[in-house]
């Protein structure tokens, strides 16, 4: 899970750097008066998205399955107690 996060943003900053430099070089247009850095930090998120869903979707598959494993084991631990509390109350009242 930390490993996509990570790559997640490790590929927002690649983005960002492309994007600078293209803006810089006038290849982009730049945003209006101070508004550069807020120009290129958008076109990097939107940029970034559909790049991550492509090139991280192995690393995002795994994530989601480590994800889905914690869950079950945590709905089993929960069953667990669950019925044994049932049992305890089920002996107190007979008891």
């Amino acid at each position: 899970m930390l490993r996509y996060t990570w790559l997640r943003a490790g590929l927002f900053v690649v983005c960002f750097a492309v994007i600078w430099g293209l803006v810089d070089l006038r290849v982009l247009p730049a945003g209006l008066g101070s508004s550069n850095l807020l120009w290129v930090l958008l076109l990097s998120l939107v940029i970034t998205a559909p790049l991550s869903y492509v090139l991280l979707r192995g690393v995002r598959d795994d994530a989601s399955a480590q994800i889905s494993q914690r869950i079950d084991r945590s709905r089993a631990a929960f069953a667990a107690k669950k019925a044994d509390e049932d049992e305890a109350d089920d002996a107190a009242r007979t008891g």
